[in-house]
């Protein structure tokens, strides 16, 4: 689950990410935002309008979703129940909400929260978009500030000071946990009970 507050660069360090770790199954959000410059249906997001994502909620197909500035933000169950289950490693790039959500279903999951240099730092991010009123771009700053204090919900934490090396902190987290000693227990349990059964 990579998170943060918006403008910290989520979609750019998870597009460099995946070129780095082609393994890593990239879970398609739905959102009811315009498409901004450059991204495409089903590749960056699935659009969706405002009655179709609520037909979503209905039916329970989302794993989570929230209302982030005026449009909603899921994640499509059925798609990361499915590369589960096939033993890939999927990345999950979400809004706080929604991370804190998935974290309520699927605590087993790795959380990491991207932090900006500084909040001046997200401010310009934002504003460089051109893409926000100031009204909007004031919104997502006080938003922003609150998102830092849930910090502590997550199990790490990485600095995108620079594109390759929030990159690397991630590959060296994902690594990190594949060499969790739990990750291997019930295997090795099975192995031993295995053994007994034959002895």
């Amino acid at each position: 689950m990579l998170s943060g507050p918006s403008g910290v660069g989520k979609g750019t360090v998870c597009s460099v990410l995946r070129q780095k770790m082609p393994e890593l199954i990239y879970s398609v959000s739905a959102t009811t935002r315009q498409p901004r410059q450059g991204e495409m249906d089903g590749i960056n997001y699935f659009f969706k309008s405002k009655e179709q994502f609520k037909d979503m909620i209905a039916r329970d197909a989302l794993l989570e979703y929230a209302e982030y500035v005026g449009n909603f933000y899921g994640t499509p169950r059925d798609f990361v129940e499915r590369t589960l289950a096939s033993g890939k490693d999927i990345i999950l790039e979400i809004e706080v909400q929604g991370a804190l959500k998935v974290k309520e279903k699927f605590p087993e999951g790795v959380f990491i929260f991207l932090l900006p240099p500084s909040l001046d730092e997200l401010k310009q991010r934002i504003t460089g978009r051109g893409t926000e009123t100031e009204d909007l771009i004031a919104n997502r700053m006080t938003v922003a500030a609150e998102e830092m204090n849930l910090i502590r919900h997550y199990d790490y934490a990485v600095l995108n000071d620079e594109i390759d090396n929030a990159c690397r902190r991630i590959q060296s987290i994902v690594e990190a946990e594949h060499c969790r000693s739990e990750r291997y227990m019930s295997e090795f349990a099975q192995h031993m009970q295995a053994a007994s059964e034959k002895a």
